[in-house]
C-alpha cells in the first residue's frame, strides 16, 4: 500500500461526487457503463444534486465566477451524471457546456446484466453485491482490474492540470478512483483499491493523497 507522502505528487485538489439517485437506482436495477438506458434523476435526485451545489457554494466561495479561482468540470458521460453536474453547476455559476465529459470515469460495465434487477440476477447467479457494497463483476462485463486501468489512465493524464476538479461519478467507479488517490491497498473481493462505500449524493475532497467528507445525505 502506498501511504499519501509516497503517492505521486498531484496538482489541485480533486472534488468526487457520486451522481443522485435514479429512476433504476430506486427500483434496484442495474445501469453500468450503458450510456442507451434512460435513467433520469428521480426528485430525491435532483434533491441530493441541490444539496451538492448548495455545499459546495458555500465552500468555495462566490468567487468561482470571472477572475475565481479554476474549478475545471469532469464527468462520466451517462446522462444521470451529466444531469446531476448541471444542477451543481448552476448553483456555482459555471458553463455545464465546457464539461469533459471522459468515458474512463463511466461505471463498472456489466455486459448482459446491464439492464437487470439485482433481484433476477440473484435468483439465478446466487449474490451479486459482495458484503462491503461492491457489485459483483458480471461474467460477460468488465472486470475491475480493466476499470482501474482506464482510471488510472485519467489520473495519470490530468496529474499536471492546474486547478481544482469536480468530478460527477458512479458508485463504484467513484470507489476505486477514491482508493487509487488514496493509495489503498487491494480489496479482497475486487483486487483493486477501493474506498469507503457513501450514499448517492455524497461528495469528497482529496488533496495530496488525503480524503475529506464535504457532504453526504442523511438518509
Amino acid at each position: 500500500m502506498a501511504t499519501p507522502d509516497a503517492l505521486p505528487a498531484r496538482r489541485g485538489r480533486d472534488y468526487i461526487a457520486r451522481h443522485g439517485e435514479t429512476v433504476f437506482n430506486r427500483i434496484g436495477r442495474i445501469q453500468g457503463d450503458r450510456v442507451d438506458l434512460h435513467t433520469p434523476l428521480t426528485r430525491k435526485g435532483f434533491a441530493q444534486a441541490e444539496a451538492i451545489g448548495t455545499i459546495l457554494r458555500e465552500r468555495l466561495g462566490e468567487g468561482l465566477v470571472g477572475e475565481g479561482p479554476a474549478l475545471t468540470l469532469w464527468s462520466s458521460p451517462a446522462g444521470r451524471a451529466l444531469q446531476t453536474l448541471a444542477v451543481i453547476a448552476e448553483h456555482l455559476g459555471l458553463d455545464w457546456h465546457r464539461t469533459h465529459q471522459d468515458v474512463r470515469l463511466i461505471e463498472l460495465g456489466f455486459g448482459s446484466w446491464g439492464g437487470r434487477t439485482l433481484a433476477e440476477l440473484t435468483a439465478t447467479h446466487g449474490p451479486v453485491v459482495h458484503p462491503h457494497g461492491m457489485a459483483v463483476a458480471a461474467p460477460d462485463g468488465e472486470t475491475y482490474a480493466a476499470m482501474a486501468e482506464r482510471l488510472g489512465r485519467w489520473m495519470a493524464d490530468t496529474q499536471d492540470h492546474d486547478g481544482d476538479r469536480l468530478i460527477l461519478m458512479h458508485g463504484l467507479s467513484s470507489r476505486v478512483l477514491r482508493g487509487l488517490l488514496l493509495g489503498l491497498a487491494n480489496d479482497t473481493h475486487c483486487g483493486v483499491p477501493v474506498a469507503e462505500r457513501l450514499p448517492q449524493g455524497s461528495i469528497v475532497m482529496i488533496e495530496r493523497g488525503r480524503e475529506t467528507l464535504v457532504h453526504r445525505p442523511s438518509a
